[in-house]
């Protein structure tokens, strides 16, 4: 497989060359990196353009940010296209939205080889990772999701520290620190959310003002169900860690003192689920669910165990229900699929796996498992 820079070749040209087009004065003893159109194929003069030599200095700027002449394609790059880092951060959002990961990963490496200290590219780089490692979680592409959160949480902690704050790393990051079950660190960061939004330029941005009413929303939920309880936090680490045994003694002793949360309930059901407990963990997710736990994850849970059980018709209910909640959920889409062939029904498998190829066409284990009904 050909690397990014075996598309670079490196031309010189002849002083003042390009003067005119760039009012840029080039440097005739610094060849230009020129990105060809493909890296097999022997490059064409006639195909020459700036087009071409920006591509080059992007592709360098990724993968070879310690080149000896990056200064003075930096200075040709900010010359020629001075809103480069707004084109690159709107076309990187919108390969995001297209779910072209590898190009919007390949652009941020671009725009961090540009400027490694930008606030702005730090944070959006953050929130790349976090969403490309939900999207590796959700093919069961365990450790990449793994790798990518570590990566989120790298960028957080440098958009954390930018002077002056940028008030939306702290929002962000505390959802962040939320999903990671750490309620103490999530509480810390919406408080200083709120804090970084109390101007009067605050005050009249509708949209800030919505960001804060949640932000306070969720640090009342947590006060009041004591989610920044330490015994809490360790319950799930050790759980996540695969130390089940201690999260069970952990989330057991905060239950004794917190029986009515949904939540300590859900890492009860995830621990003994873990353990293939099934019977004890289906009966955790459904006091989830009872104590108003309603969401996709608690279903899910739910389905799984019901299907170990051999309980087909509530598994599928469960995982309509969580289907309910989000119609394009990939995870519940495979589950289906993989609860049809539980039941001998292939063709509907079949149905709900290419359904999820819609969505995440590189799902490895969809992938392989309609190798293996072929």
């Amino acid at each position: 497989m050909n690397h990014p820079l075996d598309s670079i070749i490196f031309i010189q040209l002849p002083e003042n060359a390009l003067y005119e087009d760039t009012g840029f004065h080039l440097d005739p003893s610094i060849r230009l990196p020129v990105q060809k159109p493909n890296a097999n194929e022997d490059f064409n003069p006639k195909a020459l353009s700036w087009d071409g030599i920006l591509a080059g200095i992007l592709t360098l700027l990724a993968y070879d940010a310690d080149n000896e002449h990056i200064a003075y394609y930096k200075s040709l790059l900010l010359h020629t296209r001075p809103n480069i880092k707004l084109e690159l951060t709107e076309a990187a959002i919108l390969k995001i939205k297209n779910e072209d990961y590898d190009i919007a990963e390949e652009i941020f490496l671009s725009l961090r080889g540009l400027d490694s200290e930008d606030p702005i590219t730090i944070l959006n780089s953050a929130l790349f990772y976090e969403q490309r490692a939900e999207s590796y979680r959700d093919s069961s592409l365990h450790d990449d999701a793994d790798a990518y959160e570590e990566k989120a949480h790298s960028y957080y902690k440098k958009a954390l520290h930018a002077e002056p704050p940028i008030a939306d790393a702290f929002f962000n990051a505390a959802f962040f620190y939320l999903k990671q079950k750490n309620a103490s660190q999530a509480k810390d960061y919406f408080e200083t959310y709120i804090a970084l939004c109390q101007g009067e330029e605050c005050a009249q941005d509708e949209t800030v003002q919505n960001k804060i009413e949640k932000a306070q929303e969720i640090v009342n939920d947590i006060n009041s169900k004591n989610l920044d309880d330490e015994l809490f936090k360790s319950a799930y680490d050790f759980i996540r860690l695969g130390q089940e045994e201690k999260g069970l003694e952990a989330i057991k002793q905060f239950l004794e003192k917190n029986p009515k949360v949904w939540n300590a309930w859900f890492l009860l059901g995830w621990a003994l689920r873990r353990l293939e407990r099934f019977s004890e963990a289906k009966e955790a997710f459904l006091q989830c669910i009872a104590l108003d736990g309603i969401n996709v994850d608690v279903y899910n849970e739910c389905a799984i165990c019901y299907m170990e059980e051999g309980s087909y018709a509530e598994s599928k209910n469960m995982l309509y229900k969580a289907l309910q909640l989000e119609g394009e959920n990939t995870k519940i889409m495979s589950n289906l699929g993989f609860l049809a062939l539980r039941e001998g029904n292939v063709e509907e498998a079949r149905s709900f796996f290419l359904a999820v190829l819609e969505f995440d066409p590189d799902d490895a284990l969809v992938l392989a498992t309609l190798e293996g009904l072929e």
